[in-house]
């Protein structure tokens, strides 16, 4: 049993918490999750089995589709709604949807971040939320994001709050882009809803529920909601190859680089319609292609 699941995670469990769940329901210890969603934010987890495991980390580089909802007024030590409040502020001018649009056009492109130090990025080898935990000063990281789309969906009738959609980058943090928008409008805020509705090309339509899996298992057909490898992987370039070289990639063999691979990204090997194997240029001999992965699908 080799693919994707596309789960959609519900509220209230962790993204560890999902896996172990699959591996009880489809009785399979390789299993792996996509990219953390929070224990409150619910969404889009792919969830890979088999094979599949062997793919994670590609699959974790794709675009990331959000709906995400800005509240003004109150910021929070975690940037979200789940921690302390720190500052407040009364809305006495609401700022317009045309203040929010033009706040907005700032940050559609290239943006620098810092992340919240109520997160798993790792300073000096130790966590920052472990930082926050101990009160223990540190000097956070910035990072770079890209924000391909970023719209405003809706305005709450009291004006405090605005849906966005966003379609990101990895690594970009939503609660951190709701805080600095907020301040550019001129206002503490938080993240106080999160939505993932899409995960490259997996999006919301794809994907089912634990009651979903649960019935599929029942009826012993929990093998049809499963994506294919090659489905899931639409952003990486491809290469087909013949019966020849098909037994040279699975020896995990170094082969000449054919001329229309551009670039140095992995790109995926494929024989009859199947993805065997990921490859990337030699970075010594750059006329080679070497193995990344190779997919036994025996």
């Amino acid at each position: 049993m080799n693919g994707i699941l596309p789960l959609w995670k519900p509220k209230g469990m962790t993204s560890h918490d999902c896996v172990l769940k699959i591996r009880q329901l489809f009785r399979r210890k390789k299993v792996g999750h996509t990219g953390t969603l929070d224990p409150e934010v619910e969404g889009v987890l792919p969830v890979c089995i088999g094979q599949a495991t062997k793919i994670v980390p590609f699959l974790t580089d794709t675009n990331k589709t959000y709906l995400t909802e800005v509240k003004l007024g109150i910021s929070t030590e975690t940037e979200d709604s789940q921690g302390q409040v720190i500052e407040t502020k009364q809305i006495i001018h609401p700022p317009s949807q045309q203040e929010i649009e033009n706040v907005l056009q700032l940050f559609r492109g290239k943006i620098t971040q810092i992340p919240p130090m109520y997160s798993a990025v790792k300073v000096n080898g130790k966590k920052l939320y472990e930082y926050a935990r101990e009160n223990e000063p540190v000097e956070r990281p910035k990072r770079k994001a890209y924000i391909h789309q970023l719209e405003l969906l809706k305005t709450d009738d009291d004006h405090d709050c605005f849906w966005l959609k966003v379609v990101c980058s990895k690594g970009t943090y939503i609660r951190t882009l709701c805080v600095d928008i907020g301040k550019c409008l001129g206002y503490p805020a938080h993240m106080s809803e999160l939505t993932r509705t899409g995960t490259g090309a997996i999006s919301k339509e794809d994907t089912f529920t634990f009651a979903d899996i649960e019935q599929a298992v029942k009826e012993e057909r929990q093998e049809e909601l499963l994506l294919s490898i090659g489905s899931c992987l639409t952003h990486m370039q491809r290469i087909d190859v013949d019966e020849n070289t098909r037994k040279r990639v699975l020896h995990g063999q170094k082969l000449p680089k054919p001329e229309h691979v551009s670039g140095t990204k992995p790109f995926l090997v494929m024989y009859d319609k199947q993805v065997i194997a990921v490859y990337e240029t030699h970075p010594d001999h750059i006329s080679t292609i070497k193995p990344v992965r190779v997919f036994n699908h025996e």
